[in-house]
């Protein structure tokens, strides 16, 4: 990227011009002499910028499968995004880690060799926290993991895992597996700590607690797919995934979502000393008769008409016909 003058400079230069301390036509000259680029033969870069940003891509779709995984699991506002990938050695990524911190070490079959999934403790604490019903508390001090919590971040772990599966799908179809949890960086050896790895950096937010983690890829790890590491590459697979096949796969997972259906058995209006004065065993009468048929909502709309009945020893209700929808409205 080209350095960009602040305006101060900018005026320096344009009166050296005109005071003839700088010539015009050196500066020319200067331009047109061979550029020469800078290279660190100690950690030779693996990737191109172009295949950082596909890798970068990648990272966002992950982050977006993750934040809504772990929505639901934790019931709370979850914001995950990336917040940089770039190119270092391993011995620079271990020395940047905090110890102790939370390592987990897995594979990405075909793929050889082994990745890390970096998590700080106080988020880890906080999805525990979260997991076991309360309220995301995690200012605890540094201590290890007992084997309660080792046995929940590693499950949670396994699945965000999986999620790589569906992240890294247009380019290859990768196994994740779960290897060990460590927690001192000093004793997790997966590469030569000379070795170039990719270190794709997540700004997770959940709830009021803020953090980073870090998912360590060695650059080896990735070789067998860098010509694919493009933008040409995964933009033309993901216009070729409107096919049949992916239409079926999205209905198979809108089918398996679980939408509430509320059973309306009927309506009143009582005035509020009625409410106050109601006591046990007390009736309130409805305005539908028994045997007529009540309404079935799903979200706000009535979208079946249906009759009260038993199914066993529990309370059911059998579907007596759809309600047309009205014209012009949108399916809910």
């Amino acid at each position: 990227m080209a350095e960009i003058l602040s305006q101060s400079e900018i005026d320096a230069l344009l009166n050296a011009l005109q005071t003839g301390e700088i010539d015009a036509e050196t500066i020319k000259q200067q331009e047109n002499e061979k550029k020469i680029r800078v290279y660190d033969f100690r950690r030779p870069n693996k990737f191109s910028k172009e295949q950082l940003n596909t890798i970068e891509v990648i990272s966002e779709n992950y982050c977006r499968l993750i934040t809504t995984y772990l929505s639901g699991q934790l019931r709370t506002r979850v914001q995950i995004k990336v917040a940089s990938v770039e190119q270092l050695t391993y011995e620079e990524f271990i020395r940047s880690v905090p110890n102790p911190t939370i390592l987990n070490i897995f594979g990405l079959e075909p793929f050889e060799g082994k990745g890390i999934f970096e998590i700080s403790p106080h988020l880890a604490f906080y999805i525990i926290d979260r997991l076991f019903g309360g309220p995301g508390v995690s200012n605890i001090k540094n201590r290890p993991l007992t084997e309660i919590e080792q046995i929940i971040i590693t499950k949670t772990v396994t699945k965000l895992l999986d999620f790589f599966k569906e992240a890294w799908s247009n380019l290859v179809e990768l196994t994740p597996e779960y290897d060990s949890l460590d927690t001192n960086p000093s004793f997790t050896q997966i590469v030569s700590p000379t070795e170039m790895v990719v270190l794709i950096t997540l700004d997770v937010q959940l709830g009021d607690t803020e953090g980073f983690a870090n998912i360590c890829l060695p650059c080896i790890m990735l070789g067998p797919i860098s010509n694919k590491l493009n933008a040409r590459f995964w933009y033309g697979t993901s216009a070729k995934e409107q096919t049949s096949e992916y239409l079926q796969y999205l209905k198979s997972k809108v089918k398996k979502t679980r939408v509430p259906i509320t059973a309306l058995l009927g309506r009143t209006t009582i005035t509020l000393k009625e409410l106050l004065d109601l006591q046990k065993g007390d009736v309130i009468a409805l305005d539908t008769p028994i045997n007529s048929e009540i309404d079935l909502v799903i979200g706000s709309k009535t979208k079946f008409k249906g009759q009260v009945g038993l199914s066993g020893s529990h309370l059911a209700v059998q579907i007596i016909n759809a309600v047309p929808q009205e014209e012009g409205e949108d399916d809910e």
